[in-house]
C-alpha cells in the first residue's frame, strides 16, 4: 500500500469510526496495519474503536504502541488517559494524565481526567483541588464545575457545592446533569420539595436520565412515601436495568416496610452488578438486625467499612447491634465513630437515646433524642420517645405543646411514637387504637406458621411468653398464678425473653412452670418455631408492646390462639392477637370499637395478685424514712412518667390545705426530684415537704408502706402493680376513673377490695375526698381497718380463685376454636 492509499484509507477509517461503523473501522485500520505495522494512526484509532466495543485491554495495547510511535502527541495523550478512566482504571487514568500534564501543564482534558480520577478514587481535596487548576485557564468549563460540586458534596460541604451547580446552571441554565446534581445536594439538606424540582427539571430536559429518577426514590423513600419511591426506581431500572443504586434504594424501601426477602433479593441485586457496593452490604446488615441475627449482621457491616472504612451508616449499624446485645460501651464507641464522619447523622443519635435510656440516664437520653428529633421531626418513633424521657424526668416544660403536636402526627397517622408513650398522655381510645395499628402495620408480616390444624392434647398447652420472670411488677403479680394453675388439666410453659437474674422471685417463677425456656439469646423465628413445635394451644403475651417486646414471635402465629394480657394496658392493633383479657369495670364492652382484641371479662379484677408475697417484718421509723414524725403522710409510688402538672397542682394544693402534711413518692431518677421540687416552690410549697423514697428490696417496701396515711393515684395513667401492693400493705387507695384502659386499674381494684367510694370521677371530686380523708384522723382508721377486713374476706387477693377464672377464660378460647368459630368477645362467670 502506498502512502497516499494508506493516508486515503485512513481518512476512509475514520470517516466509519465518526459515522459509528465500528466493524468496518476496525477492519480498514487492520488491513492499514497489515502493510504498515507501526503506523500511529492506525493504531491509536484502532485502540479507541476496540475500546468503543469494550475491548479495553486491547484498546490499551494498541495505544501504548501508537505513543512508543509518538509520545507527545497530544490528542494520543488526551485519547489514551480517557480510555484508561472510561475502563475503570482510575488509577492509571490517573498516573498517566499526570505524567502528561508534565509537558502538557495547560492541557484541560488531561486536568480533566485526572480530577475526575481523583473524584473516583475518593481522593476529594486532591479532585478538588485539580478542577480548580482547570478552571483557572477555562472558567465557564461547565462540566467541571459540576463534578467540583460532586466531589465538595463527597466532603459534605453541602452548601459549597450547592453554590457550585448554580454557578454551573447560570452559565448554562439547561444543563440537565447539574440539576440532577442540584436535586442530590438538596436532598442532603433535606430541602425535599427543592430536591424533587431539581429532578423534574432534570427529567423535563432529558427524560431517560436514569439518575434523576434515582434521586426521586431516594427523597420519596426519605419521606416514608414508598409507592412513590417505588415508582421512581422502577422507572430508573426501566431506563437502566443495571443501576445498582436504584436496586439499593428498593432494598431500603423494602426494609423500611419489614419486608426482609424482598430486601435481601434487592441488595443481592446490586452486589452483582457490583460487589463492592457499601450501601448494599450496609442494607443486608441492617436486614440482618432486624431478624435478630447479629453475627451475620456484623459481617455485613464489616465488609461495608472494608470498602468504605469512614462509612457512617456501617458505624450506625455496628452500633445497633452491640445495643441489642447490651454491649453498651461498644455501642457508644460506635455510635460516636459514626458522629465524628458525621455529626448531624439523626441515627446515631437515636442510638445514643437508646443506650442512655436503657442505663437509666434520662437526662443524657433526652438530650440524645431531641438532637435526633430536631434534625429530623419525621424520624420513626423518635417524637413519641423523646416526650416519654421528658415525662421520666417530670421536665413538664412545653410538654402539654409537645403532646398535641405528637397527638396531631398519629391523627394524621404518622409513625411518631411508639405506643406506649401515648398511655401516659391526655389520649382518647381512638388515639391508642390508631398509634398501636400503625406501629404493627410499621413491622413486617409473616406466613403463619398455624395454618388452622387441630391439635389433639390431654391438657390444654399455655406458654407464657415475658422478659420479665424476675424482680419486675409482672413478676411479683403472676408469680401466685403461675403456681396455682391446674396442673391436671393445663400444661404451662414459661418462655423466658429477658437476663435471667437470679433471685428468690425468680426462682419460684421458675420453679411454678413445667417447663421453662431461657429464649434471650434465640430470635424470633427460633422461638416462634419452638412455639409451633410444642403444639401451645394458648400463647399469652405479658409484654404488650412495652420496651423489648417480641411482637414478631407473634407475627408469625404460631399457636392458633394468642392473648394479650397484664404486660400491656391497652390495644396492641394486631390482626394476629386474637383475646385481651379484663374486667366489666377496667375494660367495659363498649370499649370494643377501640380494641382490635376480642375483649374477655374476669369477673372480679383482672389484675392477678399473689396471696403469698411477704412483707418485711419490721417496719422503719418515720425518722429512718425521711417523714415527719407527726402529720399526714399521702404517697404515691407510681413511676416518674405517670406524674404530670395537673395531678402534681392537686397535691399541692392538698398539702397546703393539710398543715404539716408530707408528700411522699419514690425517686426514679435524680433530675425528676429537681423539677418537682422546683414546681413545688412554684406552687408556694416548702420543698422539703416532698420525701423521696429510695429504692429498697419488695419486702421492705411493702412494710415501709403502713407509714403512709393514702395513696394518691395518677391520671390518666392509673397505679398497677403498685395500687395492688399499697392495698395489700393495708394502704388506701383514691383513684380517679378514666376514659382508657390504663386509667381504670386502680377502680378495677378497689371494687374488687370492696372500696369503691374511693373511686371518684372527676379531678375536683379526687381532690375532695382526698381532703375529707386527710382532715378526718377517724375517716382514715376506718378505711384502713376496713381494708384490713376485705383482704382476706373480698375477692382482690384469692390468688386461687383468680387462677380458676383466667383458667375459665382459656377453656372458653379453645371451645370457641374447637368449634370452628371466630374468636368473640365473652365473660367468664362467677
Amino acid at each position: 500500500m502506498s502512502k497516499a492509499d494508506i493516508r486515503q484509507s485512513l481518512q476512509a477509517a475514520f470517516s466509519l469510526h465518526q459515522a459509528g461503523q465500528l466493524q468496518r473501522a476496525r477492519k480498514l485500520y487492520g488491513q492499514i496495519l497489515a502493510g504498515e505495522p507501526d503506523n500511529s494512526q492506525a493504531l491509536h484509532f484502532l485502540g479507541v474503536v476496540e475500546a468503543n466495543l469494550g475491548n479495553f485491554k486491547q484498546a490499551k495495547s494498541l495505544m501504548t504502541r501508537s505513543l512508543r510511535v509518538q509520545p507527545s502527541n497530544i490528542q494520543f495523550l488526551e485519547n489514551f488517559a480517557t480510555i484508561l478512566f472510561q475502563s475503570g482504571d482510575y488509577e492509571s487514568a490517573l498516573q498517566f494524565s499526570h505524567r502528561a500534564l508534565q509537558s502538557h501543564r495547560n492541557n484541560v482534558s488531561l486536568l480533566y481526567v485526572g480530577a475526575i480520577a481523583l473524584l473516583k478514587l475518593k481522593r476529594f481535596p486532591e479532585s478538588v483541588a485539580r478542577f480548580d487548576n482547570l478552571l483557572a485557564l477555562q472558567p465557564n468549563h461547565v462540566v467541571a464545575i459540576n463534578e467540583r460540586a460532586s466531589a465538595l458534596a463527597e466532603m459534605r460541604k453541602y452548601d459549597a457545592a450547592l453554590a457550585g451547580v448554580q454557578a454551573a446552571l447560570t452559565i448554562q441554565p439547561k444543563y440537565a446533569e447539574a440539576h440532577l446534581n442540584a436535586g442530590n445536594l438538596y436532598g442532603k439538606l433535606r430541602r425535599h420539595d427543592d430536591a424533587v424540582a431539581s429532578f423534574d427539571t432534570a427529567l423535563a430536559l432529558k427524560p431517560d436520565l436514569a439518575d434523576a429518577w434515582l434521586g426521586r426514590g431516594n427523597v420519596f423513600a426519605d419521606l416514608n412515601r414508598y409507592d412513590e419511591a417505588f415508582a421512581a426506581y422502577d422507572k430508573a431500572l426501566s431506563i437502566k436495568p443495571d443501576l445498582e443504586g436504584a436496586w439499593v434504594g428498593r432494598g431500603n424501601v423494602f426494609f423500611g416496610l419489614r419486608r426482609y426477602d424482598q430486601a435481601f433479593a434487592a441488595y443481592d441485586k446490586a452486589l452483582s452488578i457490583k460487589p463492592d457496593l457499601e450501601g448494599a452490604w450496609v442494607g443486608r446488615g441492617n436486614v440482618f438486625f432486624g431478624l435478630r441475627r447479629h453475627d451475620e449482621a456484623f459481617a455485613a457491616y464489616d465488609k461495608a467499612l472494608s470498602i468504605k472504612p469512614d462509612l457512617e451508616g456501617a458505624w450506625v449499624g455496628h452500633g445497633n447491634v452491640f445495643f441489642g446485645l447490651r454491649r453498651y460501651d461498644e455501642a457508644f464507641a460506635a455510635y460516636d465513630k459514626a458522629l465524628s464522619i458525621k455529626p448531624d447523622l439523626e441515627g446515631a443519635w437515636v442510638g445514643r437515646g437508646n443506650v442512655f435510656f436503657d442505663l437509666r440516664r434520662y437526662d443524657q437520653a433526652f438530650a440524645a433524642y431531641d438532637k435526633a428529633f430536631r434534625l429530623n421531626p419525621e424520624l420513626q418513633y423518635v417524637a413519641g420517645q423523646r416526650i416519654h424521657v421528658k415525662q421520666l424526668l417530670c421536665d413538664w416544660r412545653d410538654l402539654e405543646q409537645d403532646g398535641t403536636w405528637l397527638l396531631g402526627a398519629v391523627r394524621e397517622g404518622k409513625s411518631a411514637s411508639i405506643p406506649f408513650a401515648l398511655l401516659s398522655l391526655a389520649s382518647s381510645p381512638t388515639d391508642q387504637l390508631h398509634v398501636a395499628r400503625r406501629y404493627v402495620e410499621d413491622q413486617p408480616s409473616f406466613p403463619p406458621l398455624w395454618r388452622g390444624d387441630s391439635y389433639v392434647h390431654d391438657r390444654i398447652r399455655i406458654a407464657y411468653l415475658s422478659a420479665d420472670f424476675q424482680e419486675h411488677p409482672i413478676g411479683h403479680l403472676a408469680v401466685g398464678l403461675f403456681e396455682r394453675h391446674d396442673k391436671s388439666r393445663f400444661e404451662v410453659t414459661g418462655i423466658s425473653l429477658g437476663s435471667p437474674i437470679d433471685s428468690p422471685l425468680h426462682d419460684r417463677i421458675r420453679a411454678a412452670f413445667e417447663h421453662f425456656v431461657d429464649a434471650e439469646h434465640k430470635n424470633d423465628q427460633e422461638i416462634a418455631d419452638l412455639i409451633r413445635q410444642r403444639e401451645i394451644d394458648i400463647v399469652v403475651d405479658l409484654m404488650g408492646l412495652t420496651r423489648n417486646h417480641r411482637l414478631n414471635v407473634l407475627a408469625r402465629r404460631p399457636a392458633p390462639i394468642q392473648v394479650n394480657y397484664l404486660g400491656y394496658i391497652g390495644t396492641m392493633g394486631a390482626p394476629f392477637i386474637d383475646y385481651v383479657i379484663a374486667d366489666e369495670v377496667a375494660l367495659p364492652f363498649d370499649q370494643q370499637p377501640f380494641f382490635s382484641e376480642n375483649i374477655v371479662h374476669l369477673p372480679d379484677c383482672f389484675m392477678p395478685i399473689d396471696d403469698r408475697q411477704e412483707t418485711a417484718p419490721r417496719i422503719p421509723s418515720r425518722a429512718e424514712a425521711g417523714l415527719p414524725l407527726e402529720g399526714f403522710v399521702f404517697c404515691s409510688f407510681n413511676n416518674s412518667y405517670k406524674l404530670n402538672r395537673l395531678i402534681f397542682e392537686v397535691w399541692m394544693r392538698l398539702l397546703t390545705a393539710i398543715p404539716g402534711s408530707a408528700l411522699w413518692l419514690v425517686e426514679s431518677n435524680r433530675e425528676m426530684v429537681d423539677h418537682l421540687r422546683g414546681y413545688a416552690k412554684q406552687c408556694g410549697v416548702n420543698s422539703t415537704r416532698i420525701v423521696f423514697a429510695p429504692h429498697v428490696s419488695y419486702a421492705e417496701h411493702l412494710a415501709r408502706q403502713r407509714l403512709a396515711d393514702l395513696f394518691l393515684d395518677t391520671v390518666p395513667y392509673n397505679a398497677g402493680a403498685t395500687a395492688a401492693a399499697a392495698l395489700w400493705a393495708g394502704l388506701p387507695v383514691i383513684t380517679c376513673l378514666g376514659q382508657t384502659f390504663v386509667g381504670r386499674m386502680a377502680a378495677s381494684m378497689l371494687h374488687a377490695v370492696g372500696l369503691r367510694e374511693l373511686i371518684t370521677n372527676s379531678l375536683p371530686g379526687y381532690e375532695a375526698l382526698a381532703y375529707k380523708i386527710a382532715s378526718d384522723p377517724a375517716l382514715c382508721t376506718v378505711l384502713k381497718e376496713r381494708l384490713m377486713q376485705n383482704r382476706s374476706s373480698h375477692r382482690l387477693f384469692d390468688t386461687a380463685r383468680f387462677a380458676h377464672h383466667i383458667e375459665g377464660a382459656y377453656t372458653t378460647m379453645t371451645d370457641i376454636l374447637r368449634r370452628g368459630e371466630d374468636p368473640r368477645s365473652f365473660s367468664v362467670g362467677p
